[in-house]
This record gives C-alpha cells, structure tokens and sequence, in this order.
C-alpha cells in the first residue's frame, strides 16, 4: 500500500451515500479520498487548500446545483480550473455528453460501476494531470535560475492584484537591477556571468519568509518581487535586506565604479485598498521608475515610495 502523503487526492461528489461508499472502496487503496453530497460542498472542499483535489468524480443529477453547474463554476475559478473532472451518470439517465465535454469536463463513468474500468480511467486521468503540472511547471520557470520566469509574473501580479483588492490589502512590488552586470559578463565571461546571477538569486530568495512572497526573473539581469499584504515599510525592509544580502555575497566586481563587488538597485512601490490604480502591471511599471531613479542617484540603494506619490 502506498504511504498516504504520496497519494493524490481525489474529491467525489454525489447525493446518494452509497454511490460515494462504493467509489470509496474501489479507490480507496490508491489515493486519498472527500467527499461531498452536493454541489455547494463540493465546490467549497474544491477551492480549499487543505483538500484541493486532483481529481474531482461529479455526479450529475443532484438536487440545488447539479453537476453540470459544478463543472461551469469549477472552470471558472482560477484555483480549481486545472482539476480534471469526471461525471459521473447512470445508464438509464439521458446524458448530454456534448455538453459536458464543453464544460471542461475529461470523460464519464457510467452507474452500476464496474471497479476495473473506474480504476482505469481515474488512473489514467492522474497519469495524465501529473504530467500536464510537470509540463507547466517548466513552461513557468527561467531555465537559468530556477525561478518563475516572465510569464509566470504577468500571471501572479494579476491574481495578487485582484486578490489584494477583494481583501483589502496592500500590495507591494520590488524591482531589482544588477549594476553594471554588462562590465561583468563582458570581463569574466557569460559562464561567471550565470554563476554570479545564481548566487544572486539564492541570497534573495533568502531574504522572503512568507510562504506567499514571490521572485521572479523579469529579464536579464533584473528581478520581480511580490509581496501580498506588505505596505511601503515592510517593502522598504524587505528591499534593504535583498541589497545587504547581494554585498554580503562579496562577488568581486572590479569594473564596477559603483563598488568593487556586485550590487543591486532597488525600486519598490506600494498600493492600498483605495489606491486608484486601474491596472496591475502599473505598480510593476511604477517599481521600474522607483529603480532607474536610484540609479540615478548612484546605484546600490533602494528607492520605496508609496504609489500615490509616483
């Protein structure tokens, strides 16, 4: 029998408590089973993080909300449209299965089950969902650093923004430079060059203790931060501890006119509940001007300032 931890989840949801007893039986020595025995609990147990399915089996005809319903508003929520669906449907009930592959779903399994074919398919649907996060997974990372790329952030600062509005918090970003990183990887090479950044990063990431707080690679020799519920004091304390961190890192850098080792310049910018502030790639966009300003003023600072005040 497998360790528990190491099994995926899955969540079944039908009306009748004996559908869910046979399906508990038949799955229950290879995965971790919830349940629900109607459309709104199942859409609760979805969406949490403690019980977040990897794969949903939904009954169709269900009093309130049926599984149809479940399905559309499943694929409409950015947290639990990547869950594979499978409805399932009694033989003798009129099936639309046009309908329900349109709504997102991956396949059906038909009442009475028969445990091999059941076995089979939610297999089959695991082995696939696993390679398809694998697969995501590395469209999402920078191949150098090991960090979200670019299209990750674009995908992040969205959800945190609209996350950040519907809580009423605030939301910070950092924009990071290497100064003079040109110098370095014209005078030591590219190879030193990736190296140097590697390290870079690994001090950085240090630096985020929050479980939520997110770096990623904006492009060359620049990096994104986002911290979710941080106001303009703790971005400017995060920011100042990524900057000790690069100079502790004492990466000799001797055609900087900046410091004889590696840098970063900084630029952070913050907004709040009532910040009028129509799109999220302003805040990255306004962390951009708050950089380029402490270059200007001689590098290897940080510039923080409040949105209201770009």
């Amino acid at each position: 029998m497998m360790d528990r931890e190491e099994m995926h989840t899955l969540l079944i949801v039908d009306d009748t408590p004996d559908n869910i007893k046979i399906l508990m039986e038949t799955l229950k020595d290879e995965y971790k089973i919830v349940s629900a025995t109607n459309g709104a609990r199942a859409l609760e147990v979805a969406a949490s993080k403690e019980h977040r399915p990897d794969l949903i089996l939904l009954d169709i005809i269900m009093p309130g909300i049926d599984g149809y319903e479940v399905c559309r508003q499943l694929k409409e929520n950015d947290n639990t449209r990547n869950i594979p669906v499978i409805f399932v449907t009694a033989v003798s009930e009129v099936m639309d299965e046009t309908k329900g592959f349109r709504l997102g779903a991956v396949d059906y399994i038909t009442k009475p089950f028969h445990p091999p074919i059941v076995k089979a398919r939610v297999q089959a649907h695991i082995n696939l969902k696993v390679k398809t996060d694998m697969l995501e997974q590395l469209a999402s990372l920078d191949g150098l650093t090991n960090i979200p790329n670019r299209r990750k952030l674009d995908e992040m600062i969205v959800q945190e923004f609209k996350r950040a509005r519907r809580y009423q918090y605030p939301l910070s970003v950092i924009l990071m430079d290497v100064d003079q990183f040109k110098q370095y990887n014209d005078n030591y090479g590219h190879a030193i060059g990736d190296t140097c950044l590697k390290k870079v990063v690994k001090a950085l990431q240090k630096c985020l203790n929050r479980p939520y707080d997110f770096i990623a690679r904006y492009g060359g020799e620049e990096f994104v931060v986002i911290l979710s519920d941080a106001d303009s004091k703790g971005a400017e304390t995060v920011g100042l501890a990524m900057k000790q961190a690069v100079e502790d890192l004492n990466i000799i850098h001797e055609f900087s006119p900046v410091s004889d080792r590696v840098t970063i310049s900084l630029g952070a910018a913050t907004i709040y509940p009532k910040t009028e502030c129509e799109s999220p790639m302003e805040i990255v966009m306004a962390a951009d001007k708050m950089m380029y300003k402490a270059k200007e003023m001689g590098r290897n600072q940080l510039v923080a300032v409040d949105f209201k005040d770009v």
